[in-house]
């Protein structure tokens, strides 16, 4: 409440103050799970930028992109794949401009939409790239979010070796970055699968 006040009207439209608010508040509530809460706020950015282009517009198309498989991952809609070709147009347009800042973004939406059509192989590699770009960037939350997107992809595909694998490098990379949230959030992922793990090494005699 006192950081929207701060804002004073969020309701007069020449406040530009307002598109500063609903980009933070759409990012919070990605990284907090929220996707419903993070698809409001983008959509209201969205509204008070406009036209304007500025780094956060494409930091937003990222997000945009990424939550919005996350909201219709299952649902084969029309609006989610417009969605994400969107974004990776925008962070193609991005990645020629600085590699440094977009290049691991424009790999993890590519692996996202890879993973949708069950193209092992690309989605895969573009996992990988994504990581290795963020790393070298130094955007360790970025490469925590890769290696976890990794995971679950994974773990979808039946792979829970490889999704624990994954997943102790995304817990590795938030431990870095200081999110106790996310640390605890993978810490739990990695405890289901290790179940899995356990079942498929009993299975296997090992």
């Amino acid at each position: 409440i006192e950081a929207k006040a701060a804002f004073e009207d969020l309701n007069d439209p020449g406040n530009r103050l307002r598109g500063v608010l609903y980009f933070h508040q759409a990012i919070q509530a990605y990284w907090s799970g929220y996707t419903e809460r993070c698809h409001h706020y983008i959509e209201k950015y969205m509204s008070v930028i406009g036209q304007d282009v500025r780094l956060s517009t494409f930091q937003t198309e990222f997000y945009h992109g990424l939550n919005s498989i996350d909201k219709y991952r299952g649902k084969n809609s029309f609006k989610c794949r417009e969605i994400v070709r969107k974004s990776i147009s925008a962070m193609k347009e991005a990645a020629a401009n600085s590699d440094w800042n977009f290049t691991n973004k424009l790999c993890l939406l590519e692996a996202e939409r890879q993973s949708l059509s069950y193209n092992h192989s690309q989605a895969i590699a573009s996992y990988d790239a994504s990581i290795t770009s963020a790393r070298k960037s130094g955007f360790i939350h970025e490469q925590g979010l890769a290696c976890e997107k990794a995971g679950f992809y994974h773990k979808r595909y039946g792979d829970v070796c490889k999704a624990a694998e994954y997943f102790k490098q995304a817990r590795e990379c938030y431990e870095e970055w200081g999110s106790s949230m996310k640390v605890d959030f993978i810490q739990g992922e990695l405890n289901n699968v290790q179940i899995l793990v356990n079942s498929e090494l009993a299975r296997r005699g090992q």
